[in-house]
């Protein structure tokens, strides 16, 4: 009779059923006491158990969590992708678009940037789209702020800042950021002047919710078709995946 209480408490908790609420329903006050017991003794001598049911608990706990990510990533498809706020590189008609969340500061975005520019390039029809993720400090901050006046107001030169941004080294400091303005032809009274747009404020804190909605911690994280890869990929994996949002067998 032992073993086979031990063998329905085992079984409950690798299932992640209620210890307390199964005794309590089966078994009287010493009944549990001695399969507390036994449990115990049970586990000690076999660790690997506890092991078995964490790991499944992580399993399971991955797989809710890639499941909330990719409804997350069908209801939030439009907001994601067509924001008139948010930059767009590439070809605005491209029949595949690229999201990429990043920071300037980020020194896997600047690892990760030149192969954005040579995917984009190559293959002359994906909309990439910007989403300015300052999360690393006052500095990414200013920058990012920078870049999105002059996307809202001096659209022609955002691209030259953004590549300026992406290829500076060290530090970037607002002198940094005027500076480099400055080299690419922005007019920076009015860039800072713009600075102070309401719309900078409402858009990256759209992006913050939309990075908490979809688990992204940190930077870089490409969207790519229906797909979410965070990381600084590499551009065949980039390729693939665009291949697999326009239906094609990966390279």
């Amino acid at each position: 009779m032992s073993r086979v209480r031990t063998s329905i408490v085992a079984t409950a908790l690798m299932i992640g059923a209620p210890f307390s609420a199964l005794t309590a329903e089966v078994f009287s006050d010493t009944q549990k006491t001695e399969i507390e017991k036994l449990v115990h003794g049970y586990l000690l001598k076999n660790p690997d158990v506890i092991v078995e049911a964490i790991n499944a608990l992580q399993r399971r706990d991955e797989v809710a969590s890639a499941e909330k990510q990719r409804a997350a990533l069908t209801s939030m498809s439009s907001e994601l992708t067509a924001s008139p706020n948010d930059p767009v590189m590439g070809n605005p008609n491209g029949d595949v678009t690229m999201v990429e969340f990043f920071d300037y500061r980020c020194g896997f975005c600047k690892r990760v940037f030149g192969d954005t520019v040579t995917l984009l390039k190559e293959d002359g029809n994906i909309r990439f789209v910007l989403k300015e993720f300052p999360i690393l400090g006052d500095d990414s901050v200013y920058a990012s702020r920078a870049a999105m006046a002059v996307w809202l107001h001096q659209r022609d030169k955002y691209e030259p800042l953004h590549v300026a941004l992406m290829n500076s080294k060290g530090a970037l400091s607002n002198d940094k950021v005027i500076e480099l303005a400055k080299e690419v032809g922005i007019d920076t009274d009015a860039m800072v002047k713009n600075m102070n747009d309401p719309e900078i404020d409402k858009t990256l804190s759209t992006t913050m919710a939309q990075a908490q909605a979809l688990g992204i911690t940190g930077t870089p994280a490409f969207i790519i078709g229906d797909n979410m890869a965070p990381g600084a990929i590499p551009l065949e994996s980039m390729k693939k995946l665009v291949d697999a949002a326009r239906g094609k067998s990966p390279h």
